[in-house]
């Protein structure tokens, strides 16, 4: 419980600096699955599990809880070990209504990733759009998440 209330307050202090009130770049579920399928893309599910089991994961994503065990250092590290130890790589996140993606991705472009796009509407949708379960894009079941 801690490490959850550390990673929370963490990333709600990173939302007070000025150099992260700009919105970053955004993506459309179906542009995600475009750049996933052609390789041009890590997207990253930042969702927890009971959430993965519940819907299922866009096919090609990564899952990894933006509540990390480690918090919001682990969070980052785990991101970074993903892509290669690359900040430069192009990172897609996505969360269900796409609330979560946008704090996280302000937070790893605090932390030097330039490349980070946000899946804004979602997995459930939301006012940026229908989500990916509506539009009927692909998922993968998560049984053992």
């Amino acid at each position: 419980m801690k490490r959850l209330l550390f990673t929370l307050l963490s990333l709600g202090l990173l939302l007070q600096s000025p150099l992260l009130r700009a919105a970053g770049d955004m993506l459309t579920a179906p542009e995600a699955q475009a750049a996933v399928e052609a390789g041009k893309i890590t997207l990253i599910d930042i969702r927890t599990p009971p959430e993965w089991r519940q819907t299922g994961v866009a096919k090609g994503a990564l899952r990894i809880n933006m509540h990390h065990p480690q918090g919001a250092q682990g969070f980052m590290a785990e991101v970074l070990q993903k892509v290669g130890g690359d900040k430069s790589a192009p990172i897609g996140l996505i969360c269900r209504t796409g609330n979560r993606t946008t704090q996280v991705q302000k937070y790893l472009e605090a932390q030097g990733f330039t490349r980070v796009y946000n899946v804004k509407e979602g997995m459930a949708g939301s006012a940026a759009g229908p989500g990916w379960l509506r539009r009927g894009l692909p998922v993968e079941a998560c049984a053992r998440c």
